[in-house]
């Protein structure tokens, strides 16, 4: 399979695949605490199975053409992930996402990873609309919309129930016009 160069560091994004369960599952337990404090992965990525299921979840939304789940690599080790968590075509809109362990951070990975895969969407697939949600507690996440020149759309206070505890939402996100004129 393919994997494509995230820079000179080392870095690649390539797939993430059923295949992939064993690395997956010790890539979220390196991270588990700190990929947990926004993201729920931690809490559904429990054992091997459920790694496996995870993964074939995502391989299934591929096929169906409805999500996308790619690896961030660093030297051959997985340290990462972006996604499209929804991928609509016939309403030309995606949903963008990110997790990373934290001995992967303040390196630009996320931010390098998910311009590529906003980039595919937008130029290969006509993709309209990226959106990117985020709670309004995760400033690494937000600093990441803000670099890839996504727009503040709005917060959906208190929307998100996570761990016993409500949280604010922000939207953001990137038009297509606004894409290509960046670029």
């Amino acid at each position: 399979m393919y994997a494509m160069s995230l820079g000179e560091d080392g870095a690649e994004l390539g797939p993430l695949e059923p295949r992939h369960a064993e690395e997956f599952l010790a890539h979220v337990d390196r991270g588990r605490e700190f990929i947990g404090r926004f993201n729920g992965l931690p809490d559904v990525v429990t054992d091997l199975e459920s790694a496996r299921a995870f993964l074939r979840t995502y391989a299934e939304r591929a096929a169906a053409d409805t999500g996308r789940l790619y690896g961030i690599r660093l030297d051959g080790r997985l340290v990462g992930a972006v996604l499209f968590r929804r991928f609509d075509a016939e309403q030309d809109v995606a949903e963008a996402g990110c997790w990373l362990e934290p001995a992967a951070t303040g390196r630009g990975l996320v931010t390098r990873a998910v311009r590529v895969i906003v980039d595919w969407a937008v130029r290969e697939r006509g993709i309209h609309r990226v959106e990117w949600v985020v709670s309004s507690g995760n400033e690494p996440s937000i600093a990441v919309a803000r670099r890839l020149g996504m727009t503040k759309e709005g917060v959906l206070r208190q929307s998100y129930l996570y761990r016993g505890r409500r949280h604010d939402e922000e939207i953001w996100s990137v038009l297509a016009p606004e894409w290509r004129t960046a670029a």
